[in-house]
């Protein structure tokens, strides 16, 4: 399952109890030794409040997950975090290539899926097409890694087959160049094709001329994102990757900051709420149209109905929800909204969770 799939299965779980464990992880030996105490540690401390706060025979078939799931997990394969859901009926082991601000172990008749949510926004999931007169190659890419090259009735394309036949104008530049982006649109209506099936958009690694080549005739000239030179010496897939990245890298930077100009400018059309009570409430109410959380924010609360809550200290009273943000977000991305976590100042001002309503 993608990212994506796996989210909107585990927002959707109500049981209880469902544990989510988080916790930072090492690449490399021997760093990664660390990772194993700590893993016994935060399990130790999930089966404990488990047991505490529930009865035994209700919860056997999640303590029979916490006692054996370290073994699943082995750290020589470990990213930059790991993130464990489990409950009666579920067990989800998930790295990540993004650290935590803290380890931690949650116990809701939800699951906190705040750091997944946080992946999910940051994992930009993309293709990359290698353009050229010479030949065409399409390649899936997530952050600054090719995933894979896909291969099938369109791609990869073999060299520009639109060449010359008139002997009489082999000159004719105009001529020649409509040949190219004959060659570009079935190239295009291809990457179109594609575009429709997935959703994601494409970086385009080829020349200046190309590129512009390829804009003429786009069907679609918004899903491209933008291009990269091509270095003939260098098509290999890890600079391929590098390129594209670079690319989306930035992208993503304008998009934060869009979106906090974005929030910034609502507020004079009074539409943004900064209380985190109207927030939930509009996010459950499918008004939550922008929703810009402080990265470092969280905030466990008790909930006295389904609509409201009062701010709690102790995350083991029944009924509280460890990180209300997480529902929120969730309530927010479920109902065709954005999600934006950022370390920006700028939106500081306004407060650590803000969200732009639709009306």
């Amino acid at each position: 399952m993608t990212i994506k799939q796996k989210l909107e299965a585990l927002a959707t779980e109500k049981n209880t109890p469902c544990v989510t464990i988080s916790l930072n992880t090492h690449r490399t030996h021997p760093e990664n030794v660390q990772d194993i105490i700590l893993l016994k540690n935060l399990l130790k401390e999930a089966k404990d409040r488990v047991v505490k706060e529930f009865d035994k025979i209700s919860v056997s078939s999640l303590l029979k997950k916490i006692s054996s799931i370290e073994n699943e997990i082995d750290v020589n394969y470990n990213l930059d975090s790991l993130h464990i859901y489990m409950s009666n009926d579920t067990k989800e082991i998930i790295k990540s290539a993004w650290p935590l601000n803290e380890n931690s172990v949650h116990i809701s008749d939800a699951f906190n899926i705040r750091s997944l949510i946080k992946s999910y926004n940051r994992n930009e999931e993309y293709f990359i097409l290698l353009l050229s007169q010479s030949g065409v190659s399409l390649f899936n890419a997530i952050n600054d890694e090719i995933i894979n090259e896909i291969r099938n009735n369109d791609f990869p394309f073999a060299e520009n087959s639109y060449y010359n036949t008139h002997s009489d104008k082999g000159s004719d530049s105009k001529h020649l160049d409509d040949l190219v982006r004959e060659f570009f649109n079935i190239v295009d209506k291809a990457v179109v094709k594609i575009n429709h099936e997935t959703g994601l958009n494409c970086i385009v690694i080829c020349t200046e001329d190309n590129y512009s080549r390829l804009m003429q005739v786009a069907d679609k000239p918004s899903i491209y994102n933008g291009f990269a030179h091509i270095n003939y010496n260098n098509t290999d897939a890890h600079h391929l990757a590098k390129q594209g990245w670079e690319i989306i890298k930035n992208l993503q930077f304008k998009l934060r900051n869009e979106a906090i100009d974005e929030i910034k400018e609502a507020v004079g059309h009074g539409n943004v709420l900064t209380d985190l009570q109207e927030i939930y409430q509009a996010s459950v109410d499918g008004r939550g149209d922008l929703l810009i959380v402080s990265q470092d924010f969280a905030q466990a609360v008790h909930m006295t109905s389904d609509r409201t809550f009062e701010l709690e200290t102790d995350i083991t009273k029944p009924n509280t929800i460890d990180d209300i943000t997480s529902k929120i977000a969730w309530n927010v991305i479920s109902k065709n909204g954005r999600v934006v976590f950022t370390t920006l100042d700028e939106v500081k001002v306004l407060g650590k969770i803000v969200l732009k309503t639709r009306y």
